[in-house]
């Protein structure tokens, strides 16, 4: 693969709600600094609803080489809502882009059902519930999305387009067709779960046998036992606050398994290596507002379902890196061992000058 990733939240906005209470801006350079010296990655996805921290985290980035993937995340907003996030982030991302960095205009992510206005349904349950709770529906409500999302796309990349002038995808699900022909790169949210895996590595094979290069984000699975099997609901075992949406804890007992997670992010990692794929982001380095509690009531181990690669405290620092308040999970060192096997490979493969 030519750029190896990394999801990095920056917060996502929520009802006017950040999850990220406050974004330290040296504790970003110092995580994206070990994300490009410890993960070996060469390229870093960096999400959020705040225009102003994705800035921010994009010149960290940009100062220690790394390739950005800018992507607005926009969550429970309508299409006109999401339009103004864009042009402004376009503009953001294009002064980077002149100044020298390398930078990817990510046009949203799984849009047609974290946002009203593609698909019948106030919130994401009632969307997904219009989508797939009734089976000789499905079609045409999917055909009804598809056709909405089309029409948005079309307009908000001509826009993009007038602001930014570097490479501009979108990160898809499956079901939602996108024409890739107004994109640069495809690019798929991509989490086995095991009902298609016996099937996931020809279908990786097909997608990359397009034209353009393809990209992979969004996969990872959560920390408990079991949670392979299920990856793209793995973290539908919350329960939330009904007045905030903020995680409260978890909905049963769950066994912590890392080693799951880690070995699940090394076999999707060495599919999307050996079938070609171009860019693989990682979904993610931290979530924090899944905090780790390991001392308490194993509900209120929010960790366990979180998908990211360290693990995150409230109180206290980690033991690895002494001063980030999170300890790496198991899952962190499989992801340097594959980066790293791969820079290494690619390394040895270049011509003598």
């Amino acid at each position: 693969m030519r750029a190896k990733g990394i999801a990095y939240n920056t917060g996502f906005v929520v009802d006017g709600h950040n999850s990220i209470d406050h974004l330290d801006p040296a504790r970003v350079r110092r995580e994206l600094t070990i994300i490009r010296d410890d993960l070996h990655c060469t390229a870093v996805h960096l999400v959020g609803g705040d225009p102003e921290r994705l800035e921010l985290a994009a010149r960290h980035a940009a100062g220690l080489g790394l390739e950005i993937w800018f992507s607005p995340y926009p969550i429970e907003q309508t299409p006109a809502e999401i339009q103004t996030l864009f042009a402004d982030c376009a503009d953001r991302a294009e002064r980077l882009r002149a100044n020298g960095a390398e930078v990817v205009f990510v046009a949203g992510v799984e849009l047609t059902i974290m946002n009203p206005g593609f698909v019948d349904g106030a919130r994401l349950d009632d969307r997904l519930a219009t989508l797939f709770a009734d089976p000789a529906a499905r079609p045409r409500r999917i055909a009804q999305a598809r056709a909405a999302l089309d029409t948005f796309l079309g307009q908000a990349v001509a826009e993009i387009r007038t602001r930014f002038h570097g490479p501009v995808t979108y990160a898809a699900i499956q079901f939602e067709g996108v024409d890739w022909s107004r994109f640069d790169i495809i690019t798929y949210e991509l989490i086995r779960s095991a009902e298609v895996e016996p099937q996931f590595r020809e279908a990786v094979r097909t997608l990359t046998a397009q034209p353009r290069p393809v990209a992979v984000t969004g996969f990872s699975t959560a920390t408990w036992r079991g949670a392979a099997a299920v990856a793209p609901q793995s973290m539908a075992i919350v329960e939330h606050d009904e007045s905030t949406g903020r995680p409260r804890r978890l909905n049963g007992d769950y066994q912590r398994d890392e080693q799951e997670q880690a070995t699940y992010l090394a076999e999707m990692l060495e599919i999307f290596d050996t079938e070609g794929v171009d860019s693989t982001f990682v979904h993610l380095f931290a979530l924090d507002n899944y905090p780790h509690r390991p001392d308490g009531d194993p509900r209120d181990d929010l960790d366990i379902a979180s998908p990211a690669i360290v693990k995150v405290f409230e109180n206290r620092r980690g033991d690895t890196y002494p001063d980030m308040p999170w300890e790496p999970k198991a899952a962190f060192t499989t992801v340097a061992d594959h980066y790293g096997r791969s820079r290494n490979r690619r390394d040895t493969t270049k011509p003598a000058a």
